[in-house]
C-alpha cells in the first residue's frame, strides 16, 4: 500500500475537531503552499503546525515529495526542490541567481580583465548562465546556455566539493571521460581533488583539464543545502590566477549572502571524509 494512503491513526482524536483536506492531492498542495519563495525552509514541526496535519501524515507526504524532487530536505529543514523550481520559473531560481551575481561578475571583469563565468550544476555537466569578457572571450569555447563536463571544469569541481561523496559518485561516477592529458578521469583521484578544494576554503583550479589552453579559478555560491551555482575567472594556461583568488572567493560569498541573508556559511557542516 502506498505510503501516501491515509490511515485511521492519522485522524486527530484530541482537542477541537479540525476539518482536514479529504484527498491526498489537497494535502500535498496544502504543504507546498507553505513554501512561498525559493528561500523558504521549514521544519517538520512548522509544517505540521501551519497545515494542521498530524505530524505522521505530514512526514509521510514530505518523504514522498522529497523522493519525487518537489521538495528537498537537509539540515535546514525542507525547501523547494528541482521540480517545483522548474514549474515556478526555475528559471525563477536561475533568474534570482543571475540577478544577484550580475554586479559582482561585472566587478570581477573590471578588476581582472579576464573572462568571467556563472554556471549551475545540470546533472553531470555545468550549464553556463552568464559569460562576460573582452577580446579573449572569443577564444574561450563556452556560451550562455551551453554546457561542459562537471569533473574537468573549475566551476564543476567547485560545486562538487560541497556535495556528499555519495552524491558525487551518483552524478559523475560513470561520466568520467578524458578530455586532455590533464583531465582527472578516476573517481578516487577526483575525490582527492575535491578534498583539496575544501581544504582551500572552496577554491577550485582548472589547468588545461577541459581545454588544453584554458585555465580557470572558481568558487561555489552556496545555499542552505549546498552549492546553488559557481563563478569562475578564466584565462590562458600559465596565467597566475592565484593573485585574484581573494576576489573570486569574496564575490561568491557576497552573492550567497545576498541570496540567503540568514545563512551563515561558517556554521555549515558537510560530513565528508578526506583521505
Amino acid at each position: 500500500m502506498s505510503a501516501l494512503v491515509m490511515e485511521q491513526s492519522d485522524v486527530v482524536t484530541t482537542g477541537p475537531a479540525r476539518e482536514l483536506p479529504p484527498s491526498m492531492v489537497e494535502r500535498m498542495t496544502l504543504i507546498l503552499d507553505r513554501f512561498t519563495t525559493r528561500q523558504t525552509w521549514l521544519s517538520l514541526e512548522e509544517i505540521a503546525r501551519s497545515t494542521g496535519l498530524p505530524r505522521s501524515t505530514a512526514h509521510r507526504i514530505l518523504d514522498q515529495l522529497v523522493r519525487l524532487d518537489w521538495l528537498e530536505h537537509g539540515t535546514s529543514g525542507y525547501g523547494l526542490g528541482r521540480r517545483s523550481l522548474v514549474l515556478g520559473g526555475g528559471s525563477a531560481g536561475e533568474a534570482d541567481l543571475r540577478s544577484a551575481a550580475s554586479p559582482y561578475l561585472h566587478d570581477l571583469l573590471l578588476r581582472t580583465g579576464a573572462v568571467i563565468h556563472l554556471a549551475v550544476l545540470d546533472g553531470a555537466r555545468v550549464r553556463y548562465l552568464d559569460k562576460l569578457g573582452g577580446p579573449f572571450a572569443a577564444t574561450v569555447p563556452s556560451r550562455v546556455g551551453g554546457s561542459a563536463p562537471t569533473h574537468c571544469t573549475g566551476l564543476g569541481k567547485a560545486m562538487l566539493a560541497w556535495l556528499e561523496p555519495e552524491r558525487v559518485d551518483e552524478l559523475v561516477g560513470d561520466q568520467l571521460r578524458t578530455r586532455t592529458t590533464a583531465t582527472i578521469a578516476e573517481l578516487d583521484a577526483l575525490h582527492g581533488e575535491l578534498g583539496r578544494i575544501r581544504a582551500r576554503g572552496g577554491l577550485a583550479f582548472e589547468r588545461g583539464e577541459c581545454f588544453p589552453d584554458i585555465a580557470c579559478l572558481a568558487s561555489a555560491i552556496r545555499g542552505p543545502q549546498g552549492p546553488v551555482g559557481a563563478l569562475s575567472v578564466v584565462a590562458a594556461v600559465g596565467t597566475a590566477l592565484e593573485r585574484v583568488a581573494p576576489l573570486v572567493v569574496d564575490a561568491a560569498r557576497r552573492i550567497s549572502e545576498d541570496l540567503y541573508p540568514d545563512l551563515d556559511l561558517r556554521r555549515q557542516r558537510l560530513h565528508v571524509t578526506d583521505d
